[in-house]
């Protein structure tokens, strides 16, 4: 049958829009703080383990042991750190570089199996252009290294499947062994939840043993995973219990578990993660939802050829959701690890049913919003969940480096990054901690509070919107 004159949107079209999106979120990571509570409270992690040079426990604050993730979200912004001293680009610009990775394997993935680069840069702008891929992947969070490794996982399977070289079934088992350090068992969970499915029919599953290096693979996942996770229990004891049992079965299977030592537990509905997965996909959920309807209406899957290539990927898109549909503990992001598997299924799908070339203009729609975003960012036109701007002010104060900094009622995550970990936290409860004070302190509290400071000589030193900061001394 005659392919339509539309096949495939032009490579202009598509490179602007893949080099567009990565700019402009390039150009974008200095332009706006970190902000409460996750980029706020991974970014003072990271500053924590740069500051203290302890590479093996992520800390949530001095001396507290960080349990709930693996460290690599923290290597990625401490090396950020190194390089390019403590401050908004240097935290994000790692995990903006692993995301990249993710879109080069999506690249290469599409270029091997069509035998085309132009489809390699097409499923890469399709995965560039998602906004949530875009967005996540220049902030300082967990899900970008761990899309990264169920990402290498994934393609170093099917690559070793279809014979292109020894070489991917090793990184398979790298790919296992980075997900084991980027969020635990969960990436081994989901990569065998996708497989499994996969492997089931047609007797598929008797290739396995000869598709990938059982022996020496193995090896590597254990040489690689193995040591830190040892290291991390000798050096804080408890830590495997928490963090495999608590993590990674009652957070999941517990509504609203009580047993979360870093804050409180995301309870939802159960189901809501496929109502993420449609908002996450934007602006390409309609575009896929749409290819679905028109395979099922025409008595097709998207299995078409014998290698299986189309349910492949629509179980690991899919795996996320599987698992998560029966958690009530989850976040948007979680859906991160299938918008590869996604990009690569809207162009299978398009190639055996091409769709009209303009449709695929809807993909601008996503650095435009991220230049509204940014914008409105940038230039305050919304409140920020960020400490930063009273706390440059705090910084510019000629007592700031003789005096304590304190925060009335609670303490942010930006306000112990931005005061580096200076910050700390006191009660309205005075007589627990004003008496024993024998030194001059600034507090941040807010204009609701209206707190005396009894034998203290307080004034006002700078209002942010709903915050002010107070500069108190002896009476004389």
């Amino acid at each position: 049958m005659q392919q339509p004159t539309y096949s495939l949107p032009s490579a202009k079209l598509l490179l602007t829009l893949l080099i567009s999106c990565l700019a402009l979120r390039f150009i974008s990571l200095s332009l706006y703080p970190l902000m409460d509570t996750t980029e706020a409270r991974y970014g003072e992690m990271a500053r924590i383990m740069f500051e203290t040079g302890n590479w093996i426990t992520p800390m949530f604050d001095y001396n507290v042991p960080f349990w709930g993730k693996p460290p690599i979200f923290t290597w990625l912004s401490s090396i950020g750190f190194s390089l390019f001293g403590v401050n908004e680009f240097a935290a994000r610009v790692p995990h903006l570089i692993v995301g990249l990775a993710v879109v080069w394997l999506v690249y290469k993935l599409a270029k091997d199996h069509f035998q085309s680069s132009a489809m390699g840069i097409f499923s890469a702008s399709i995965l560039a252009s998602t906004v949530s891929f875009i967005i996540l992947s220049g902030a300082v969070m967990t899900d970008t290294a761990l899309t990264f490794s169920i990402t290498l996982s994934m393609i170093s399977f099917w690559q070793a499947w279809v014979n292109k070289g020894k070489i991917w079934g090793y990184l398979f088992f790298i790919g296992l062994a980075l997900g084991m350090l980027s969020k635990g068992p969960l990436a081994v969970v989901l990569i065998g939840i996708s497989l499994t499915i996969w492997l089931t029919p047609n007797n598929r599953w008797k290739k396995l043993w000869s598709a990938l290096p059982w022996g020496y693979g193995t090896l590597l996942f254990l040489v690689i995973s193995v040591p830190w996770y040892a290291i991390a229990e000798y050096k804080t004891p408890g830590f495997l219990d928490y963090f495999i049992v608590g993590e990674h079965i009652k957070r999941f299977i517990v509504s609203g578990w009580q047993g979360d030592l870093y804050g409180s537990a995301h309870e939802r509905t159960r189901g809501t993660i496929w109502v993420y997965a449609l908002a996450s996909m934007l602006p390409w959920s309609p575009l896929v939802i749409w290819q679905w309807i028109r395979s099922i209406r025409d008595d097709k899957d998207v299995e078409e050829s014998p290698d299986g290539f189309g349910t492949f990927l629509l179980f690991w898109m899919l795996s996320p959701m599987i698992l998560f549909s029966f958690s009530g503990n989850i976040l948007a992001s979680y859906v991160m690890p299938a918008l590869p598997a996604m990009a690569l299924l809207l162009v299978h799908l398009h190639n055996q049913r091409p769709l009209q070339n303009w449709l695929y203009k809807i993909g601008f729609i996503t650095p435009f919003l991220l230049i509204l975003l940014v914008g409105i960012l940038h230039f305050d036109l919304i409140p920020k969940r960020s400490e930063n701007k009273i706390l440059a002010v705090w910084k510019e104060q000629p007592e700031a480096t003789q005096s304590d900094l304190f925060y009335l009622h609670k303490r942010p995550f930006s306000g112990q990054y931005y005061s580096s970990g200076k910050a700390k936290q006191r009660s309205t409860d005075l007589k627990s901690w004003l008496p024993t004070q024998n030194k001059p302190f600034f507090i941040v509290q807010s204009d609701n509070d209206h707190i005396v400071y009894e034998n203290w000589l307080c004034e006002k030193r700078n209002t942010t919107g709903k915050e002010n900061l107070l500069y108190c001394k002896v009476k004389p």
